[in-house]
């Protein structure tokens, strides 16, 4: 495939744009640690949301929507949709919290809320584990969808396609730090999602398709459009809807939507002015991400099941792709290299702006873990403030390049997600009580991420995962294994947890004095204070009822305009006014309960 002279005009321009950037502002960000990776504490709202919503963009995620819904229609993607209760449940009642905490990293808050060595360790050992190991392997899946972008539309090898794009991304993550990531997310956000739509809009028009009319009316592409699973195809059912809506969102931790926050979510929450924007840029973030973002993807995966039904067409009209890495995810690719000089030039960088707003925002992040939660904890803890972000720099730079060689060893980004997903589960309730139970201990997080990960390491990676779960020769059916890892987890942590001791009394009452949680599971905490003659309530108001109202509320929201989008797209008018009617009326009802909630904040 050429690409024009305008083509290479948009990409050198925008190339330009984003390194100035990083330059202008790395005198201001390499000041100090603080400005390196929290640009000082005082981002609004609507600029942390925006950046939120770039970052998640990234070059994986049209991949891995495209071999959802190829492999399994539409209603496929409730196995992320699901996760926007945990991005609600974050939005009204932990954001709050992590802006009251004012730590630098989501990792600080061990040594905040758990005591002694054991927590000195937690915080020590996950900042290799998130920030280096899981961190790695996020971005390796987000540069492997970039190899399969420069393979099939620039004919690009593998290893160029690695170096080129990220030695651009590290240079101006290393220099301009967090405010340059966010700044430079500003801009990534329009040009990744005008490329998205317009490349959505030309692809489902080309003759091939026939428009959207034609492709509604294709047989194949019927049979994909439903929303909500076929409620008769039990497996389906299970898989793809019950288990992701009744289990998953609240019981894995998994990379920007932790259970109660955490990552790259937490630490633009930590950036914001206050309390409030912090909770505005989380539900900006999530009514942008879940609502609007995925239909343009999902209807480029709609019409590459018209161009190419299969993965043997694609393999016939790309001979020269690798073998080993050809699949469904590979059909976004292949249908933007139909698209005409120009708009070719705005979407292939809208496509780098995606990946640049990802790899470096996990950058940033993971660098800032090594940083603050293990170089100065362990290492060098009289470090200047010159030494840290130095150290930034450096970890910031061998980071991408762990990523971009684990990369080339990579296959598809449905891989990816699926082994992330069961990393995680079982640990997700923790991280939801941590803050409103006194009697979780540093013991029982360290018993629930190594249990995680012994189990995860038999499952997938030891034939006994096989040979329990199997829809033919296992003892269960395959679709067992995600409730059954929660499962074993969940009776591991808990059972730590009651077998050892609880933190100290000092330890509870220090971390209830300084984010004021609330409720009955620190009434015990609170009444023995109160016995000695310590006062640690600062509010006697509980607000996490009002906080699942609102999150109740949003969700109602945010699936109407999710559904009602679809039917609009779909031609299905009935429906599609019914859902719009839904989200103005759940839109007002929030609107009344923020303000109350607001008003108590304030």
């Amino acid at each position: 495939m050429e690409l024009s002279t305008l083509d290479y005009s948009f990409i050198i321009v925008f190339f330009s744009i984003v390194l100035g950037i990083g330059i202008y502002v790395s005198k201001k960000s390499g000041k100090d640690s603080t400005e390196f990776f929290l640009s000082g504490r005082n981002m609004p709202w609507w600029l942390l949301g925006i950046s939120m919503v770039a970052t998640t963009f990234s070059t994986d995620t049209p991949n891995l929507v495209t071999d959802i819904v190829r492999t399994h229609g539409v209603s496929g993607n409730w196995v992320w949709w699901a996760f926007l209760l945990t991005g609600l449940l974050t939005v009204f009642i932990y954001a709050k919290l992590w802006r009251r905490s004012n730590v630098n990293t989501d990792l600080e808050f061990y040594e905040m809320r758990y005591g002694g060595k054991v927590a000195s360790f937690l915080r020590k050992f996950r900042a290799v584990y998130l920030g280096a190991l899981l961190n790695i392997i996020t971005m390796a899946s987000v540069t492997l969808a970039a190899i399969k972008i420069g393979g099939i539309m620039l004919g690009l090898e593998p290893w160029v396609t690695v170096v080129s794009a990220g030695l651009i991304t590290v240079t101006f993550s290393a220099l301009g730090g967090f405010k340059g990531v966010v700044y430079t997310d500003f801009l990534l956000f329009f040009v990744a999602m005008s490329g998205a739509i317009g490349a959505a809009y030309y692809l489902v028009n080309i003759p091939e398709v026939g428009g959207i009319e034609a492709l509604m009316a294709n047989d194949v592409v019927a049979s994909k459009l439903d929303i909500l699973p076929d409620f008769s195809d039990r497996k389906s059912l299970i898989m793809l809807f019950i288990i992701p809506l009744a289990v998953q969102w609240w019981s894995s931790w998994y990379p920007g939507s932790e259970p109660g926050g955490g990552g790259y979510i937490a630490q633009r929450m930590l950036a914001s002015k206050n309390e409030n924007h912090a909770i505005g840029a989380t539900f900006f973030y999530n009514i942008m991400h879940y609502a609007l973002r995925p239909w343009p993807w999902i209807l480029v995966a709609l019409a590459s099941l018209v161009v190419y039904p299969d993965i043997a067409s694609i393999q016939e009209a790309f001979p020269n792709m690798a073998e080993s890495k050809l699949g469904h995810d590979l059909a976004y690719s292949a249908m933007l290299t139909k698209l005409p000089s120009g708009l070719l030039g705005v979407v292939l960088a809208s496509l780098i702006a995606a990946y640049m707003s990802t790899i470096s925002t996990q950058l940033n992040w993971g660098s800032s873990y090594i940083v603050f939660d293990f170089y100065k904890q362990q290492i060098n803890p009289n470090a200047s403030e010159k030494q840290l972000v130095l150290v930034g720099r450096i970890s910031t730079a061998a980071l991408m390049i762990l990523s971009a060689i684990l990369a080339l060893a990579l296959e598809n980004a449905l891989q990816i997600f699926e082994i992330l997903l069961i990393f995680g589960a079982g640990t997700g309730l923790l991280f939801l009580l941590r803050w409103f139970w006194w009697r979780i201990n540093a013991w029982s997080e360290i018993a629930a991420m190594f249990g995680s990960l012994i189990v995860t390491f038999l499952l997938k990676l030891t034939p006994f995962g096989e040979f329990l779960f199997n829809a033919e020769t296992g003892f269960f059916p395959d679709w067992y294994e995600y409730p059954f890892v929660v499962l074993v987890v969940t009776i591991i942590w808990m059972s730590v947890m009651f077998l050892t001791q609880p933190e100290s009394k000092e330890t509870l009452r220090s971390f209830y004095k300084r984010i004021q949680p609330g409720g009955p599971g620190w009434s015990k905490v609170v009444n023995e204070a109160k016995a000695d003659g310590e006062v640690i309530v600062k509010d006697e108001k509980w607000s996490v009822p009002q906080g699942i109202t609102a999150m109740l509320l949003g969700c109602v929201l945010i699936y109407s305009i999710m559904f009602a989008t679809g039917y609009w797209i779909y031609g299905r008018t009935t429906p599609a006014l019914i859902l719009t009617g839904v989200a103005i009326v759940s839109a007002f009802l929030l609107i009344k309960a923020w303000n109350r909630m607001k008003e108590d904040i304030l």
